[in-house]
């Protein structure tokens, strides 16, 4: 695959949630991809974000579809899912046959959804971004999701209560599959601190590098966020900052033109050389040495 760089502006564009018709934004949106018609806009040919969680159940077809710097064979009888602000790219828009979901942090925010975002598929404590399903599962799944489907494209009264409530369905069965093939992942008091940490980290990385700054945010010491962090995830919390820093760095390494300094100056380093070694230490590859090697791997 040659490497697809983003729009002329140099910035990964980032997609909100909106009705299939009217362009408005939703919280949830549910379509039939028919194996027949092309679903996906253009654009999604080239690196983009999503801003909502994102699910597809894939009958019949398939596709390569690139999550951050991971290549996936979309493949029949499996099931996909990412989180907000991933980078993704689609290498060929091809028809497939399923249904695919999407909904929001607003969404998610409601009070009669906030126990969602304690299950699994929504924590996603493994990183994982597929459910292989066995027939029980596809027969489930599509029920599901095509109700789900024909309630989302008739409307009616209370449309916002059955979407939700077949969405929990949804959520909660994927939930039983993610621990019976990522393993179960205990939610504690700890753990919770560790993804309240870990979502901070992703609305503030580019102005805050420093653990007290995140300490402040949470109204705990950074010596206590650091030994809870550390005890959840085994490495420190200055390193899940700096991790995220790079992550940041190397989409836009690979998938913008932009120049070192101007990465530099979008994470927030008033300096480019420093920006240099830090990338280097964590790395053992300059900004430039790790774009050029990336995109020779994915070319």
């Amino acid at each position: 695959m040659s490497v697809l760089t983003a729009t002329e502006n140099h910035t990964i564009p980032s997609y909100p949630l909106i009705t299939i018709d009217g362009g408005e934004p939703a919280m949830i949106v549910v379509r039939e991809a028919n194996g027949v018609d092309i679903i996906i806009d253009d654009a999604f040919l080239l690196p983009h974000r999503k801003d909502y969680y994102f699910f597809a159940f894939v009958e019949q077809g398939g596709s390569r579809h690139w999550i951050d710097f991971v290549p996936y064979t979309v493949k029949p009888g499996h099931f996909y899912f990412t989180v907000p602000q991933q980078v993704h790219l689609k290498e060929e828009s091809t028809p497939v046959k399923g249904y695919i979901a999407g909904f929001t942090e607003e969404f998610l925010s409601l009070e009669e959804n906030r126990m969602l975002r304690r299950l699994p598929i929504i924590q996603n404590p493994a990183g994982a971004h597929e459910l292989v399903l066995s027939e029980d599962d596809i027969s489930y799944i599509e029920d599901v999701m095509r109700k789900m489907t024909i309630e989302f494209e008739a409307g009616g009264t209370w449309q916002n209560q059955m979407l939700t409530s077949w969405l929990r369905v949804l959520v909660i069965y994927l939930s039983r599959l993610y621990n019976e093939q990522y393993g179960e992942h205990c939610i504690t008091k700890s753990y919770c601190l560790l993804k309240s940490f870990q979502e901070l980290i992703g609305e503030h990385y580019a102005s805050q590098h420093e653990v007290a700054a995140y300490a402040n945010l949470l109204n705990i010491t950074p010596g206590y966020l650091n030994d809870v962090i550390k005890q959840q995830s085994g490495k420190t919390a200055i390193s899940h900052i700096h991790n995220r820093l790079v992550v940041e760095a190397k989409r836009k390494l690979l998938h913008t033109d932009l120049s070192v300094k101007q990465i530099a100056d979008e994470l927030g380093f008033e300096d480019a050389a420093y920006f240099n070694r830090f990338f280097k230490r964590i790395t053992n590859a300059t900004p430039m040495a790790f774009r050029q090697q990336i995109r020779e791997m994915y070319s």
